[in-house]
């Protein structure tokens, strides 16, 4: 599995905050039902890990990654959760050389031409843009595409329905991470079938 396919699977991947373990199972079902195939659980609550498992048994044909891994431990839970893919908001020299010993697809963030090019260095070909929008959106995208034509994009983080399209309009963009299908309220409320409609739209972005 490579995070080419894991990331072409959708045109929006859920960057999803776990904080009841309850929610995990008809939260996975109602994202993969509208038709989101890569879900990223970010590791920022004590519940994340323990959901991510619950998620891949809710729905194995889906990809379920971990995000906000950022050293050596939420590294090593992400592969003791037995996640298909993990997500980091930058890098270090640490996450680098675990992500190479590891079989698990890694996609690093970057926010800058520097970073870019740093890990495209060290074989990475696919990386996270964060923070997308106050990195400088779209246009910073086009921008570093000129002089770094092989190296393609997820951005996340600020992005939205509406500006979702702009991205995605790019060459240098396989996908976009987003939040905006994961209403805080509608979760609350456990109308799943809200939010499976919300993840329908974003399945449809072009």
């Amino acid at each position: 599995m490579s995070i080419e396919k894991i990331l072409s699977s959708a045109p929006v991947v859920p960057v999803v905050v776990i904080d009841n373990l309850e929610d995990a199972a008809p939260l996975a079902q109602a994202l993969y039902n509208g038709g989101l195939k890569a879900l990223e659980i970010t590791l920022r609550t004590p519940v994340a890990a323990q959901a991510v498992k619950i998620m891949k048994e809710t729905v194995p044909d889906a990809y379920v990654g971990t995000g906000t891994v950022i050293d050596r431990a939420t590294f090593d839970a992400s592969v003791a959760a037995g996640a298909d893919f993990m997500v980091s908001p930058g890098v270090n020299d640490e996450l680098l050389a675990l992500a190479k010993e590891s079989d698990i697809p890694f996609l690093p963030g970057a926010a800058t031409p520097s970073e870019v090019m740093k890990l495209a260095a060290a074989g990475f070909k696919y990386l996270k843009f964060f923070p997308a929008e106050a990195a400088g959106g779209a246009p910073m995208l086009k921008s570093i595409g000129g002089p770094l034509p092989d190296i393609t994009f997820c951005p996340t983080g600020g992005i939205t329905l509406e500006s979702a399209p702009k991205y995605l309009a790019l060459k240098n963009v396989i996908c976009v991470g987003g939040t905006w299908m994961l209403d805080k309220q509608l979760i609350a409320n456990k109308d799943w079938q809200a939010i499976e409609a919300l993840a329908k739209q974003a399945s449809e972005v072009k």
